[in-house]
């Protein structure tokens, strides 16, 4: 169907011409295969000069060796998915298994849910969380950090969104109109009494979600929306992102990032932003923090302090691991989001009808924004409550937490010491139904005290 005004996602590039567009996707594949035998070749001299019979091993010139070898092996392979690696939380101080099953899923997404399998009856059942990750470039793993900080006091459950070259084009395309109704579609799979965390980019379709729910008085919404980072109005202190999007516009972006996944993946000729393009940008914003790091891992593995390798390899093993966008996806969101700004101007519609904020009443909000955020600058996700005014303003909080950036937004030290126990207390306040039982101060809160 068509997508509002805008008559449908953006076309593709040079559509019916794969081969204008597949190229730059052929030739990363290449340019990765033909690294396997030096790749080969690096693994076993990294064995040889760490093989402690090696008398060369113990020297600084055969730790220098491995470490060389290790650098080049790591900047060359090609990061699979994480695990989660969550099997064991604590509840109520008492150490409880954790199993990570689906419990919904579709072409492009699982619903998982962090099922705690608890030895003693709770004496309150806990909030129920749906966490909605980012359909950005990374797995749902980058949340590992905030799933595991709400495992001992919620049941939670997250969006592990497909990687689009994993997906066959038979089964169709994807698109901010099918992420809303994903989103909507888990909320009835799940029956109710939940509460919505988004983090970062999908805090504008949550927003389209709930408002679409709130239109014809869904009985499946959600009890309270938080809202992390989220680009809901990217007019408000724009970033470097959002100026790139603005200054190049939506063609520069289909022209340039846009290619057809290559064979032997099983979505083969599918349209995507691929991965490789998307690690590309996030090193490059970030170039001299990298390549820092890179240098400090070959010192620490000359040295052998492995705690500091252990962190490296643990960061790096998550930030590099990338999945493939589907084209249609990545451009109308770009398009709406940064370009036009739909859903702050009330140009936004989902399935050809308007998508209206100002609906929500039953939903609470909470919006939180990381002081030193260079993604969504401040005031962008705290614009939302502009937008839903018929919310009560006992049951609105806004949130900035001092000293952190993006990242410290949903994770990190702080974010579990200081921002989800306010989450907590806003979703505890927020089943409430009796006003004078809300515990929530009135109005805004600005800021940490």
């Amino acid at each position: 169907m068509p997508i509002g005004e805008f008559g449908g996602a953006p076309p593709l590039v040079a559509e019916g011409s794969p081969a204008l567009t597949t190229p730059m996707y052929w030739m990363y594949e290449m340019g990765h295969a033909s690294l396997n035998p030096a790749r080969a070749v690096t693994d076993a001299a990294k064995i040889l000069f760490q093989n402690p019979l090696n008398p060369w091993s113990h020297t600084q010139f055969g730790k220098s060796i491995a470490a060389a070898c290790e650098l080049f092996e790591r900047t060359t392979r090609r990061y699979g998915k994480p695990e989660w690696g969550l099997d064991f939380t604590e509840v109520n101080g008492i150490q409880t298994p954790v199993e990570v099953r689906s419990i919904w899923e579709k072409p492009f997404c699982r619903l998982l849910h962090f099922d705690r399998k608890l030895t003693r009856p709770l004496r309150a059942p806990h909030p129920r969380v749906l966490i909605v990750a980012p359909m950005s470039g990374h797995y749902a793993t980058l949340l590992r950090g905030t799933v595991e900080a709400f495992l001992p006091t919620h049941e939670v459950y997250i969006t592990d969104w497909s990687d689009a070259r994993m997906v066959p084009l038979t089964e169709g395309r994807f698109d901010l109109d099918d992420y809303v109704d994903y989103v909507i579609e888990m909320l009835h799979v799940l029956g109710g009494n939940m509460h919505v965390i988004a983090v970062c980019q999908p805090s504008v379709p949550v927003v389209a979600a709930v408002s679409v729910m709130e239109a014809v008085r869904d009985p499946f919404v959600p009890l309270s929306m938080t809202l992390m980072g989220g680009p809901i109005d990217t007019r408000r202190n724009p970033t470097s992102v959002n100026n790139l999007a603005a200054e190049r516009g939506i063609d520069w972006f289909r022209n340039h990032v846009i290619t057809k996944v290559p064979f032997p993946h099983p979505g083969v000729m599918r349209d995507v932003y691929p991965g490789f393009l998307q690690l590309s940008g996030f090193i490059s914003m970030n170039l001299d923090r990298h390549t820092d790091a890179h240098k400090a891992l070959f010192n620490n593995l000359v040295k052998g302090d492995g705690d500091m390798v252990d962190k490296h390899r643990e960061f790096y093993d998550e930030y590099l691991a990338v999945m493939d966008l589907t084209a249609e996806y990545y451009l109308q969101t770009v398009d709406l989001v940064f370009v036009k700004h739909a859903l702050p101007k009330g140009e936004m519609t989902h399935r050809g009808k308007p998508v209206d904020p100002s609906k929500i009443r039953r939903v609470a909000l909470m919006t939180v924004e990381g002081e030193n955020d260079d993604i969504s600058g401040l005031g962008q996700t705290e614009a939302t409550h502009a937008l839903c005014p018929h919310i009560p303003d006992h049951r609105r909080v806004h949130y900035v937490q001092k000293g952190v950036g993006h990242y410290g937004v949903f994770n990190g030290s702080r974010f579990r010491s200081e921002i989800v126990p306010r989450i907590s207390d806003f979703m505890m306040s927020a089943t409430t139904t009796n006003e004078s039982a809300v515990k929530i101060k009135p109005t805004l809160v600005r800021a940490a005290e």
